[in-house]
Protein backbone atom coordinates (compact mmCIF):
# COMPACT_ATOMS: atom_id res chain seq x y z
CA UNK A 1 0.00 0.00 0.00
CA UNK A 2 1.30 3.28 -0.54
CA UNK A 3 -0.15 7.08 0.08
CA UNK A 4 0.14 9.81 -2.17
CA UNK A 5 1.29 12.67 -0.13
CA UNK A 6 3.98 15.51 0.54
CA UNK A 7 7.66 14.60 -1.18
CA UNK A 8 7.91 11.98 1.48
CA UNK A 9 5.78 8.67 1.62
CA UNK A 10 4.03 7.94 4.24
CA UNK A 11 2.14 4.90 6.11
CA UNK A 12 -1.86 3.85 5.12
CA UNK A 13 -4.19 5.61 7.37
CA UNK A 14 -5.67 2.87 9.62
CA UNK A 15 -8.20 4.04 12.10
CA UNK A 16 -8.60 2.18 15.21
CA UNK A 17 -11.20 2.05 17.12
CA UNK A 18 -11.55 2.65 21.18
CA UNK A 19 -11.19 -1.43 21.34
CA UNK A 20 -8.09 -1.41 18.78
CA UNK A 21 -10.10 -2.76 16.60
CA UNK A 22 -9.61 -1.12 12.61
CA UNK A 23 -12.82 0.75 11.66
CA UNK A 24 -13.20 0.28 8.22
CA UNK A 25 -16.97 0.96 7.91
CA UNK A 26 -19.34 3.40 10.08
CA UNK A 27 -23.05 3.27 10.45
CA UNK A 28 -25.39 0.02 11.62
CA UNK A 29 -28.10 -1.93 10.81
CA UNK A 30 -30.76 -1.26 13.53
CA UNK A 31 -34.40 -0.22 14.09
CA UNK A 32 -35.19 -1.27 10.11
CA UNK A 33 -32.74 1.27 8.76
CA UNK A 34 -29.35 -0.02 7.32
CA UNK A 35 -27.42 3.33 7.30
CA UNK A 36 -23.66 0.99 6.85
CA UNK A 37 -21.34 2.83 4.50
CA UNK A 38 -17.62 2.32 3.88
CA UNK A 39 -15.32 4.72 5.81
CA UNK A 40 -12.97 5.34 2.24
CA UNK A 41 -16.73 6.35 0.97
CA UNK A 42 -17.21 9.28 3.14
CA UNK A 43 -13.58 9.62 3.56
CA UNK A 44 -12.93 10.33 0.23
CA UNK A 45 -15.61 13.02 0.31
CA UNK A 46 -13.43 15.43 2.22
CA UNK A 47 -9.65 14.13 2.50
CA UNK A 48 -7.82 15.35 -0.74
CA UNK A 49 -6.20 13.00 -2.81
CA UNK A 50 -3.04 13.01 -0.99
CA UNK A 51 -4.32 11.36 1.94
CA UNK A 52 -6.31 8.73 -0.30
CA UNK A 53 -4.96 5.19 0.50
CA UNK A 54 -3.97 3.70 -3.37
CA UNK A 55 -2.43 0.42 -4.54
CA UNK A 56 1.29 0.38 -5.40
CA UNK A 57 1.80 -2.40 -8.15
CA UNK A 58 4.17 -5.50 -7.05
CA UNK A 59 6.30 -6.95 -8.78
CA UNK A 60 3.88 -9.56 -9.97
CA UNK A 61 2.01 -6.87 -11.29
CA UNK A 62 -0.75 -6.86 -9.06
CA UNK A 63 -0.97 -4.46 -6.59
CA UNK A 64 -0.05 -4.92 -3.09
CA UNK A 65 -3.27 -5.00 -1.18
CA UNK A 66 -2.84 -7.59 1.83
CA UNK A 67 -4.94 -6.48 4.97
CA UNK A 68 -7.58 -3.73 3.45
CA UNK A 69 -8.18 -5.09 0.02
CA UNK A 70 -11.85 -6.84 1.45
CA UNK A 71 -12.51 -3.45 2.04
CA UNK A 72 -11.34 -2.05 -0.93
CA UNK A 73 -13.06 -4.71 -2.99
CA UNK A 74 -16.65 -3.92 -1.36
CA UNK A 75 -15.62 -0.27 -1.77
CA UNK A 76 -15.27 -0.38 -5.75
CA UNK A 77 -17.63 -3.11 -6.01
CA UNK A 78 -20.40 -2.41 -4.03
CA UNK A 79 -20.19 1.80 -4.89
CA UNK A 80 -18.11 1.53 -7.94
CA UNK A 81 -14.49 3.39 -8.34
CA UNK A 82 -15.11 7.18 -8.99
CA UNK A 83 -12.28 10.12 -9.54
CA UNK A 84 -11.62 12.57 -7.29
CA UNK A 85 -12.47 16.09 -7.52
CA UNK A 86 -8.94 17.43 -7.54
CA UNK A 87 -5.41 15.82 -8.18
CA UNK A 88 -2.53 16.59 -6.22
CA UNK A 89 0.85 17.28 -7.31
CA UNK A 90 3.54 16.49 -4.38
CA UNK A 91 6.74 17.59 -6.94
CA UNK A 92 4.69 20.80 -7.75
CA UNK A 93 2.89 21.35 -4.36
CA UNK A 94 0.08 22.15 -6.33
CA UNK A 95 -3.78 20.96 -7.02
CA UNK A 96 -5.69 20.36 -10.54
CA UNK A 97 -9.24 19.49 -10.64
CA UNK A 98 -10.51 17.49 -13.49
CA UNK A 99 -14.38 18.12 -14.99
CA UNK A 100 -14.79 14.19 -14.76
CA UNK A 101 -15.37 14.07 -10.99
CA UNK A 102 -18.58 13.47 -9.09
CA UNK A 103 -20.54 11.91 -6.29
CA UNK A 104 -19.70 8.71 -5.44
CA UNK A 105 -22.14 6.10 -6.87
CA UNK A 106 -25.55 5.87 -4.51
CA UNK A 107 -27.19 2.70 -3.16
CA UNK A 108 -30.18 1.97 -5.38
CA UNK A 109 -33.24 1.32 -3.13
CA UNK A 110 -36.27 -0.10 -3.67
CA UNK A 111 -39.31 2.91 -3.57
CA UNK A 112 -40.49 0.90 -0.23
CA UNK A 113 -37.22 1.38 1.70
CA UNK A 114 -36.24 4.95 0.46
CA UNK A 115 -37.33 8.13 2.61
CA UNK A 116 -37.68 11.50 1.64
CA UNK A 117 -35.68 13.10 4.30
CA UNK A 118 -35.26 17.14 5.02
CA UNK A 119 -32.54 18.35 6.72
CA UNK A 120 -32.82 21.87 7.64
CA UNK A 121 -28.78 23.00 7.91
CA UNK A 122 -27.67 20.84 6.07
CA UNK A 123 -25.12 23.30 4.23
CA UNK A 124 -23.28 23.15 7.57
CA UNK A 125 -20.68 21.10 9.76
CA UNK A 126 -22.78 17.95 11.34
CA UNK A 127 -25.03 18.84 8.33
CA UNK A 128 -23.38 18.20 5.12
CA UNK A 129 -21.83 15.25 6.87
CA UNK A 130 -25.40 13.62 7.79
CA UNK A 131 -26.78 14.45 3.88
CA UNK A 132 -23.54 12.64 2.58
CA UNK A 133 -24.33 9.40 4.74
CA UNK A 134 -28.00 9.83 3.53
CA UNK A 135 -28.00 10.10 -0.09
CA UNK A 136 -24.50 7.51 -0.41
CA UNK A 137 -27.54 5.18 1.28
CA UNK A 138 -29.81 6.10 -1.76
CA UNK A 139 -32.50 8.02 -0.01
CA UNK A 140 -34.16 11.27 -1.66
CA UNK A 141 -32.37 14.36 0.53
CA UNK A 142 -33.38 18.27 0.38
CA UNK A 143 -31.16 20.53 2.29
CA UNK A 144 -33.09 24.17 3.26
CA UNK A 145 -30.06 26.21 4.65
CA UNK A 146 -29.58 30.18 4.67
CA UNK A 147 -26.02 29.72 4.32
CA UNK A 148 -25.12 32.12 7.00
CA UNK A 149 -22.50 29.57 8.45
CA UNK A 150 -22.38 26.97 5.60
CA UNK A 151 -22.85 27.12 1.65
CA UNK A 152 -25.49 26.65 -1.32
CA UNK A 153 -26.70 23.48 -1.33
CA UNK A 154 -29.85 21.61 -2.71
CA UNK A 155 -33.68 23.41 -3.00
CA UNK A 156 -36.22 22.92 -0.48
CA UNK A 157 -38.54 20.01 -0.86
CA UNK A 158 -42.06 20.00 1.03
CA UNK A 159 -43.23 16.78 1.04
CA UNK A 160 -41.33 14.69 3.41
CA UNK A 161 -40.70 11.23 5.45
CA UNK A 162 -38.25 12.48 8.22
CA UNK A 163 -37.27 15.84 8.92
CA UNK A 164 -33.59 16.67 10.57
CA UNK A 165 -33.65 19.80 11.74
CA UNK A 166 -30.50 21.07 12.62
CA UNK A 167 -31.10 24.93 11.03
CA UNK A 168 -29.03 27.04 13.65
CA UNK A 169 -25.32 28.67 14.64
CA UNK A 170 -23.84 26.68 17.25
CA UNK A 171 -20.68 28.76 17.44
CA UNK A 172 -19.93 31.30 19.92
CA UNK A 173 -19.26 34.07 17.85
CA UNK A 174 -21.86 32.94 15.39
CA UNK A 175 -24.94 32.64 17.62
CA UNK A 176 -23.81 36.09 19.55
CA UNK A 177 -23.25 38.14 16.28
CA UNK A 178 -27.05 38.43 15.91
CA UNK A 179 -28.45 37.08 19.24
CA UNK A 180 -32.33 38.42 18.40
CA UNK A 181 -31.56 36.29 15.02
CA UNK A 182 -30.43 33.26 17.08
CA UNK A 183 -33.22 32.87 18.98
CA UNK A 184 -35.81 33.98 16.47
CA UNK A 185 -33.72 30.98 14.68
CA UNK A 186 -34.49 28.32 17.40
CA UNK A 187 -38.12 29.49 17.95
CA UNK A 188 -39.77 30.19 14.47
CA UNK A 189 -37.45 27.87 12.73
CA UNK A 190 -38.61 25.11 15.00
CA UNK A 191 -42.46 26.03 15.05
CA UNK A 192 -41.84 26.02 11.19
CA UNK A 193 -40.65 23.02 10.96
CA UNK A 194 -42.77 20.86 13.44
CA UNK A 195 -45.84 22.77 11.13
CA UNK A 196 -44.83 20.66 8.52
CA UNK A 197 -44.08 17.48 10.46
CA UNK A 198 -47.51 18.20 11.73
CA UNK A 199 -48.83 18.55 7.95
CA UNK A 200 -46.93 15.60 6.69
CA UNK A 201 -46.89 13.41 9.11
CA UNK A 202 -43.33 13.13 9.14
CA UNK A 203 -41.23 12.42 12.22
CA UNK A 204 -39.10 15.07 13.49
CA UNK A 205 -35.36 14.94 14.86
CA UNK A 206 -34.54 18.63 16.06
CA UNK A 207 -30.49 18.65 17.34
CA UNK A 208 -30.75 20.38 20.48
CA UNK A 209 -27.57 20.64 22.62
CA UNK A 210 -25.71 20.08 26.15
CA UNK A 211 -25.57 24.12 26.08
CA UNK A 212 -29.29 23.57 27.93
CA UNK A 213 -27.53 22.18 31.27
CA UNK A 214 -25.31 25.27 31.16
CA UNK A 215 -22.81 25.65 33.63
CA UNK A 216 -23.94 22.43 35.16
CA UNK A 217 -24.20 21.23 39.04
CA UNK A 218 -24.59 17.95 38.24
CA UNK A 219 -21.66 15.61 37.01
CA UNK A 220 -21.86 14.39 34.29
CA UNK A 221 -24.79 15.14 33.06
CA UNK A 222 -28.20 13.07 32.59
CA UNK A 223 -31.25 13.25 30.53
CA UNK A 224 -33.27 14.65 33.66
CA UNK A 225 -31.42 17.03 34.76
CA UNK A 226 -33.15 20.94 33.90
CA UNK A 227 -29.65 22.58 33.78
CA UNK A 228 -28.34 26.36 35.75
CA UNK A 229 -28.83 28.72 32.92
CA UNK A 230 -27.95 31.89 33.04
CA UNK A 231 -30.80 33.46 30.93
CA UNK A 232 -30.04 36.93 30.65
CA UNK A 233 -26.09 36.31 29.49
CA UNK A 234 -24.42 36.49 26.48
CA UNK A 235 -24.91 32.69 25.83
CA UNK A 236 -28.40 33.07 25.99
CA UNK A 237 -29.70 33.71 22.59
CA UNK A 238 -28.75 29.68 22.38
CA UNK A 239 -28.89 28.19 25.55
CA UNK A 240 -32.42 29.38 26.14
CA UNK A 241 -33.53 29.48 22.17
CA UNK A 242 -32.76 25.48 22.50
CA UNK A 243 -34.56 24.77 25.52
CA UNK A 244 -37.38 26.72 23.85
CA UNK A 245 -37.34 24.52 20.93
CA UNK A 246 -37.51 21.62 22.92
CA UNK A 247 -40.23 22.63 24.69
CA UNK A 248 -41.90 23.77 21.53
CA UNK A 249 -41.35 20.30 19.82
CA UNK A 250 -42.80 18.63 23.12
CA UNK A 251 -45.86 21.09 22.64
CA UNK A 252 -46.49 19.74 19.14
CA UNK A 253 -45.95 16.07 20.21
CA UNK A 254 -48.67 16.33 23.66
CA UNK A 255 -51.02 18.25 21.58
CA UNK A 256 -50.79 17.25 17.87
CA UNK A 257 -49.27 14.18 18.04
CA UNK A 258 -46.20 14.64 15.98
CA UNK A 259 -43.39 11.92 16.47
CA UNK A 260 -40.87 13.79 17.88
CA UNK A 261 -37.10 12.90 18.83
CA UNK A 262 -34.87 15.52 20.68
CA UNK A 263 -31.20 14.82 20.61
CA UNK A 264 -28.65 16.65 22.53
CA UNK A 265 -25.64 16.50 20.93
CA UNK A 266 -22.00 17.38 22.61
CA UNK A 267 -19.06 19.04 22.01
CA UNK A 268 -18.63 17.51 18.17
CA UNK A 269 -15.57 17.95 15.98
CA UNK A 270 -14.36 16.52 12.41
CA UNK A 271 -13.35 17.62 8.81
CA UNK A 272 -15.51 20.54 7.87
CA UNK A 273 -15.90 22.24 10.89
CA UNK A 274 -15.52 25.97 10.16
CA UNK A 275 -11.83 27.10 11.36
CA UNK A 276 -12.80 30.09 12.63
CA UNK A 277 -15.93 29.36 14.48
CA UNK A 278 -13.82 30.27 17.84
CA UNK A 279 -14.49 26.17 18.71
CA UNK A 280 -11.48 24.78 20.85
CA UNK A 281 -10.96 21.97 18.85
CA UNK A 282 -10.33 24.40 15.16
CA UNK A 283 -9.02 27.04 17.12
CA UNK A 284 -5.88 24.48 18.39
CA UNK A 285 -5.33 22.42 15.59
CA UNK A 286 -5.58 25.96 13.09
CA UNK A 287 -2.66 27.27 15.22
CA UNK A 288 -0.55 24.60 15.98
CA UNK A 289 -0.42 23.84 11.72
CA UNK A 290 0.15 27.56 11.24
CA UNK A 291 3.22 27.33 14.05
CA UNK A 292 1.54 29.86 15.85
CA UNK A 293 1.13 29.89 19.66
CA UNK A 294 -2.09 27.81 21.21
CA UNK A 295 -4.63 29.81 22.81
CA UNK A 296 -6.22 28.53 26.28
CA UNK A 297 -8.95 30.25 28.33
CA UNK A 298 -8.38 30.65 31.50
CA UNK A 299 -6.36 27.95 33.56
CA UNK A 300 -7.13 25.22 31.53
CA UNK A 301 -8.62 23.23 34.13
CA UNK A 302 -12.00 23.37 32.50
CA UNK A 303 -13.05 20.10 30.90
CA UNK A 304 -14.98 19.16 27.83
CA UNK A 305 -15.69 15.82 26.15
CA UNK A 306 -15.19 15.41 22.37
CA UNK A 307 -16.47 13.26 20.09
CA UNK A 308 -16.15 12.80 16.26
CA UNK A 309 -18.80 13.65 13.53
CA UNK A 310 -18.83 9.85 12.56
CA UNK A 311 -20.03 9.03 15.60
CA UNK A 312 -22.48 11.36 15.69
CA UNK A 313 -24.18 11.24 12.76
CA UNK A 314 -24.42 7.05 13.56
CA UNK A 315 -26.18 8.55 16.80
CA UNK A 316 -28.15 11.00 14.69
CA UNK A 317 -29.82 7.85 12.26
CA UNK A 318 -29.81 5.90 15.16
CA UNK A 319 -32.63 8.34 17.31
CA UNK A 320 -34.65 8.97 14.08
CA UNK A 321 -35.44 5.84 13.79
CA UNK A 322 -35.61 4.25 17.09
CA UNK A 323 -38.95 4.83 19.14
CA UNK A 324 -37.28 6.53 21.63
CA UNK A 325 -39.32 10.28 22.19
CA UNK A 326 -37.29 11.45 25.15
CA UNK A 327 -34.48 13.73 25.11
CA UNK A 328 -30.98 11.61 24.50
CA UNK A 329 -27.68 12.70 25.34
CA UNK A 330 -25.60 12.19 22.08
CA UNK A 331 -21.84 12.44 22.91
CA UNK A 332 -18.34 11.16 24.10
CA UNK A 333 -17.91 10.41 27.81
CA UNK A 334 -14.20 10.68 27.53
CA UNK A 335 -13.16 13.84 29.33
CA UNK A 336 -10.08 16.07 28.94
CA UNK A 337 -9.01 19.47 31.04
CA UNK A 338 -8.49 21.62 27.74
CA UNK A 339 -4.76 22.50 29.20
CA UNK A 340 -4.34 18.81 28.66
CA UNK A 341 -6.58 18.58 25.28
CA UNK A 342 -4.16 21.32 23.83
CA UNK A 343 -1.10 19.23 24.90
CA UNK A 344 -2.37 16.63 22.82
CA UNK A 345 -3.62 18.66 19.61
CA UNK A 346 0.21 19.75 19.59
CA UNK A 347 1.76 16.35 19.15
CA UNK A 348 -0.85 15.20 17.04
CA UNK A 349 0.02 17.83 14.22
CA UNK A 350 3.42 17.44 15.31
CA UNK A 351 2.95 13.96 14.32
CA UNK A 352 1.43 14.38 10.80
CA UNK A 353 3.80 17.28 9.73
CA UNK A 354 6.79 14.75 10.58
CA UNK A 355 5.13 11.76 9.04
CA UNK A 356 4.49 14.21 5.50
CA UNK A 357 8.30 15.12 5.45
CA UNK A 358 7.81 19.01 7.30
CA UNK A 359 8.29 18.62 10.59
CA UNK A 360 7.44 21.99 12.63
CA UNK A 361 10.39 24.47 12.48
CA UNK A 362 9.91 25.00 16.81
CA UNK A 363 7.13 22.86 19.19
CA UNK A 364 4.37 26.04 19.31
CA UNK A 365 3.69 26.91 22.59
CA UNK A 366 0.41 27.10 25.03
CA UNK A 367 -0.76 30.86 26.39
CA UNK A 368 -3.21 31.36 28.37
CA UNK A 369 -6.20 34.35 28.19
CA UNK A 370 -9.33 35.62 30.48
CA UNK A 371 -11.98 32.86 30.57
CA UNK A 372 -14.77 33.90 28.10
CA UNK A 373 -17.98 35.02 30.46
CA UNK A 374 -20.50 32.18 31.15
CA UNK A 375 -18.19 29.68 29.84
CA UNK A 376 -19.25 26.22 31.60
CA UNK A 377 -16.52 24.33 33.68
CA UNK A 378 -17.47 21.31 33.48
CA UNK A 379 -19.40 19.11 29.89
CA UNK A 380 -19.58 15.38 30.09
CA UNK A 381 -22.60 13.66 29.04
CA UNK A 382 -23.94 10.56 30.98
CA UNK A 383 -24.93 8.55 27.93
CA UNK A 384 -26.50 5.67 29.18
CA UNK A 385 -29.61 6.01 27.73
CA UNK A 386 -28.59 5.91 24.39
CA UNK A 387 -26.39 2.68 25.26
CA UNK A 388 -29.82 1.30 26.23
CA UNK A 389 -32.34 2.50 23.81
CA UNK A 390 -30.37 3.06 20.72
CA UNK A 391 -27.25 0.59 21.29
CA UNK A 392 -25.26 3.28 20.56
CA UNK A 393 -21.91 4.34 21.84
CA UNK A 394 -19.05 6.17 19.93
CA UNK A 395 -16.46 3.89 18.55
CA UNK A 396 -14.10 6.68 17.52
CA UNK A 397 -10.72 7.65 19.83
CA UNK A 398 -10.17 11.59 20.24
CA UNK A 399 -6.94 10.99 19.08
CA UNK A 400 -7.79 9.10 15.79
CA UNK A 401 -10.46 11.59 15.19
CA UNK A 402 -8.16 14.44 15.60
CA UNK A 403 -5.36 13.03 13.78
CA UNK A 404 -8.03 12.88 10.64
CA UNK A 405 -8.93 16.30 10.86
CA UNK A 406 -5.69 17.38 11.21
CA UNK A 407 -4.98 16.23 7.88
CA UNK A 408 -8.77 17.67 6.55
CA UNK A 409 -7.05 20.79 7.64
CA UNK A 410 -3.37 20.52 6.40
CA UNK A 411 -4.79 19.81 3.03
CA UNK A 412 -7.02 22.78 3.15
CA UNK A 413 -3.97 25.25 3.78
CA UNK A 414 -1.55 23.27 0.77
CA UNK A 415 -4.46 24.49 -1.31
CA UNK A 416 -4.78 27.70 -0.38
CA UNK A 417 -8.12 27.36 0.79
CA UNK A 418 -7.97 27.64 4.52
Amino acid sequence: MSVQSTPSSVAPIRTLDKTGNVISTVGFQRFGFDCEVPLDVLRALYLRPHYVITAAPGQNGHSEIQEEETEHAKFTGAYGAYQSKSIFHPDTQSISYTTLSRFPPVKLLAPSLRKRILVTGGAGFVGSHLVDRLMVLGHEVTVLDNFFTGSKTTPFMIECDQIYHLACPASPPHYQFNAVKTIKTSFMGTLNMLGLAKRTKARFLITSTSEVYGDPEVHPQPEDYWGHVNPIGPRACYDEGKRVAETLTYGFHRQDGVDVRVARIFNTYGPRMNPYDGRVVSNFIVQALRGEDMTVYGDGKQTRSFQYIHDLVDGLIALMNSDETRPVNIGNGDEFQIGEFAELVREIVEKVQTEDGQPPERRVSIIHKPMPMDDPQKRRPDTTRAKEVLEWQPRWTVRMGLEEMVRYYKAKMIEGSL
